[in-house]
């Protein structure tokens, strides 16, 4: 382990000015109070999130500043209800409520937006790798189905934000940084502001490099992104375009005894099999993306927003047993009329509209000779389509009482062709259009606490990795997973606004629920499996101790949130073995993660966690389990300068308590290679700069 400290000034991101973030507000727990009272985007809602009925987490720049600020997943981590892994760096998954399950690598299962612009693509996955967090002012993450108003996905939702508004008179801002640490970590970034009264622009630039903590896991990744906004009249216009040249190397799993021996070391070569440093696995993902969006104010009552995208993907991916380069077309398009209207008591909100996607990916399989793509395999032309329809109902009346009411139909379809067969013609598989109810309704107490119960179903068709996996095959008897879910909370402030608590139930049962299989080699197929029952609660509390004022300079919160997951798998058989009954694969019961965020005074802070996680099954027989671990992370800084121009110094330490863990788990994995281990004791340090 070389941890290394870099101190020169480079150019780093920028943080736009906008009414959730400031492009030079220092991220303090006085501001975080401010950002409580903005309204929640999800559902349309407009709503404080005290008052939206559903569960509803929004991270804001307090919580993403609490650690380094190289990857998004301690701060998900710190949410009840979710857990985000890493396979290695870059290589992420995304668990809401146990939505882990189908998910052997990459992001699905979960709908991700940025903007209000779809990320994910019609073959159902996301690429959130290719987004950097420091271009990321806010995010909410919407817990259980939401198909209602976000299409396919029994998970949930996840909105990223960024903050870009208008100013009276022409600015320019810039914000300039540089970051290093442990294993050869780098960062640099840097960007450029320009706000008016109708014109907003920011164009940044990232790059992060990283040699790894175990063999063959090094990482590399370059953005570049511009976004604009102009206004005219009653009409807003807004562009999201970057461009992502991502690398990352694949170490593979390993197994426990390897582990315990040395957990740097990378898969290693079994029988006729090669390991993963001779291989040279490792992923290569280009992606070009513009999207355009469009609000036009028809009248005071009714707004008209639509959004067309377009991004191109280039993806080659060396593995154990195979070299596949897949290039990838997706589209996007999107409309919604939206009507608004209050009178006395009651205020009205109707939202109807659709969403259509799509995505062609050509597939070349060749052998793997050390690194190199050999003899052709086989060749695939797919296509997916994935499109919905919704319209949803808002009423709030008597100061009281807000009840959502939303349906959808959703439709997906596969086209299918093995281009190296002789006289192949394409495969179609259509999946059935199903109707996806929501209903949910808020009761406020007070002003400041809030009842809420909800019933949504959810659906999730295979995603085009799951009908065509790593295997090689084409599995186009795979069924999408759907569910209903029933959830009631309670949420909102006490003691004058210093206590924040927001406690949840949820009954979720999922119906022929996608699950994944290896064969001997460790390539991956798919199933479906019988059902789940997923109830479970989940709580989080936050106790501002210290206040922020003029008499008292500083702050001190501590904070805790809890998840309880008792999840098991029901009517499961497979190959004449009766799993029900047993605990969901992948998915602890307990997750308990408690902090402490401190500002002595006006320069100083200082941020402290500490995760436990308890023991996860990796097999669906349950006989093999993951040790549970106690993560404690810590992070010093000082904020210094003046409004127009300020500055940042931090550090931080990673696994204080020099856990030997692992943050991304293979499950039901070939060969009991289950453990992709994370880093010991670790270190980062950053200096920002804006002006």
């Amino acid at each position: 382990m070389k941890p290394f400290f870099i101190f020169f000034l480079l150019f780093v991101s920028i943080c736009c000015t906008g009414q959730e973030k400031n492009v030079l507000q220092k991220d303090t727990l006085t501001a975080s109070r401010v950002l409580e009272e903005v309204t929640v985007h999800a559902f349309q809602s407009g709503l404080r999130w005290k008052e939206t009925p559903a569960a509803i987490a929004r991270i804001g720049s307090v919580e993403m500043n609490r650690y380094g600020n190289q990857s998004l997943v301690p701060v998900f981590n710190s949410i009840p209800g979710i857990r985000m892994e890493e396979r290695s760096p870059s290589s992420y998954r995304l668990s809401i409520r146990g939505s882990l399950l189908r998910s052997p690598f990459g992001i699905r299962n979960v709908k991700i937006y940025w903007d209000e612009i779809p990320l994910t693509d019609a073959g159902g996955n996301t690429y959130l790798n290719l987004a950097d967090m420091n271009m990321i002012s806010s995010a909410e993450l919407l817990k259980g189905p939401a198909a209602s108003m976000y299409g396919a996905g029994t998970g949930g939702a996840l909105l990223l934000h960024t903050a870009l508004s208008f100013t009276d008179s022409a600015t320019n801002r810039f914000v300039t940084g540089i970051g290093g640490g442990s294993y050869g970590l780098f960062q640099q970034q840097s960007g450029w502001q320009y706000s008016s009264n109708h014109f907003a622009s920011v164009l940044q630039q990232t790059h992060q490099q990283a040699d790894g903590y175990r063999e063959q896991s090094a990482s590399r990744k370059d953005v570049v992104k511009w976004q604009m906004q102009w206004q005219q009249k009653k009409t807003l216009w807004q562009v999201l375009m970057f461009y992502t040249d991502l690398f990352y190397e694949t170490p593979g799993g390993i197994t426990l005894a390897q582990m315990q021996q040395n957990p740097q070391l990378s898969r290693q070569a079994a029988g006729t099999l090669p390991g993963a440093v001779q291989q040279k696995t490792a992923v290569y993902n280009k992606t070009l993306f513009g999207a355009i969006r469009n609000e036009i104010y028809l009248s005071p009552s009714f707004r008209w927003e639509s959004f067309f995208s377009a991004n191109h993907t280039l993806f080659t991916n060396p593995f154990i047993t195979n070299y596949e380069i897949r290039g990838e077309a997706n589209y996007a398009a999107g409309t919604s009329v939206i009507f608004e209207k209050k009178k006395k008591n009651l205020a009205v909100q109707w939202s109807t509209g659709a969403e259509w996607l799509y995505n062609r990916s050509l597939i070349s399989d060749f052998g793997n000779r050390s690194g190199k793509a050999d003899t052709v395999q086989f060749k695939d032309d797919i296509h997916a389509t994935q499109w919905f329809a919704f319209t949803q109902v808002q009423l709030n009346w008597a100061k009281h009482w807000v009840l959502t009411a939303g349906l959808s139909l959703n439709n997906q379809t596969f086209h299918y062709r093995r281009t190296t067969d002789p006289l192949s013609i394409f495969t179609h598989k259509k999946i059935t259009a199903v109707l996806t109810p929501r209903i949910a309704i808020t009761y406020r107490l007070t002003p400041d606490i809030s009842l809420y119960s909800l019933l949504a179903k959810g659906f999730s068709p295979p995603a085009l990795a799951e009908v065509r996996p790593s295997d090689g095959n084409y599995y186009g008897n795979l069924e999408a997973e759907y569910g209903w879910n029933f959830e009631t909370g309670i949420k909102g402030e006490l003691a004058q606004k210093r206590i924040r608590f927001d406690i949840a139930a949820y009954f979720f049962h999922l119906t022929n629920a996608i699950v994944r299989r290896t064969n001997t080699s460790g390539a991956e197929y798919f199933v479906n499996a019988g059902g789940t029952k997923q109830n479970g609660i989940e709580g989080y509390l936050s106790y501002d101790i210290l206040k922020n004022s003029a008499k008292i300079p500083g702050g001190l919160r501590i904070w805790t949130s809890y998840s309880y997951q008792p999840y098991r798998f029901t009517d499961y058989q497979q190959s004449g073995i009766n799993y029900s009954g047993n605990q969901l694969t992948g998915v602890p019961v307990h997750i308990w993660i408690t902090g402490m965020d401190i500002e002595p005074g006006k320069h100083l802070y200082g941020n402290l966690s500490l995760n436990c996680t308890g023991a996860l099954p990796l097999t669906d027989a349950n006989d093999v389990y993951a040790d549970a671990y106690q993560l404690l992370q810590a992070k010093l800084g000082y904020r210094g300068g003046r409004e127009e121009r300020s500055w940042d110094i931090f550090a931080g330490i990673d696994n204080l308590l020099n856990q030997r863990y692992s943050l991304g788990n293979d499950i039901n994995a070939a060969g009991k290679r289950y453990y992709n281990p994370a880093a010991g004791i670790n270190f980062y340090t950053g200096m920002i700069y804006r002006f």
